[in-house]
């Protein structure tokens, strides 16, 4: 993550030295009496793409973490001896969930909406949980899975 934010700003600013080395080739053609106008309006432009470039910079930092966060939500916590513990999870919509939760023998219906979490149903017979609905199935899932385990060993806290 580090490295490509690190590439990102290089090209940035080896992209902001060839508009700068440029600029005066062109400002030397024109005549000496509008040299101030144009400069000023180069100054001016040069400011509105540096703006424009930290924007996008700063988007893309968002959006990153933002796709972190949702990828470390869907992964269970593996290793870990807690009475309670999530057997599965179904999206109704873009912010409404049903969810499938173990405590101690009982399991229990929940739906999580963005202010409330509401018991649905207590199972009177648990749920039999496949390893299809496994959410780390897929080779790449568990791949991704350990390199999010073993990077956030690695960062300090």
């Amino acid at each position: 993550m580090r490295l490509f934010i690190m590439l990102i700003l290089a090209s940035s600013a080896a992209w902001a030295e060839n508009t700068v080395l440029e600029q005066p080739s062109e400002a030397a053609k024109v005549a000496p009496a509008s040299s101030s106008l144009l400069e000023s309006s180069q100054v001016s432009s040069q400011l509105l793409q540096l703006v424009f470039g930290l924007l996008l910079v700063i988007g893309l930092i968002f959006l990153l973490a933002w796709v972190v966060r949702r990828v470390q939500q869907s992964l269970p916590v593996k290793g870990s001896q807690q009475a309670i513990s999530l057997l599965a999870s179904q999206a109704l919509g873009p912010r409404d969930r049903l969810l499938l939760v173990q405590v101690g023998k009982e399991q229990i219906l929940l739906g999580l909406t963005p202010g409330t979490i509401v018991p649905l149903h207590v199972l009177q017979e648990p749920v039999e949980v496949s390893a299809a609905n496994n959410p780390l199935s897929s080779a790449f899932a568990q791949r991704l899975a350990k390199a999010l385990k073993t990077t956030a060993k690695d960062e300090p806290s």
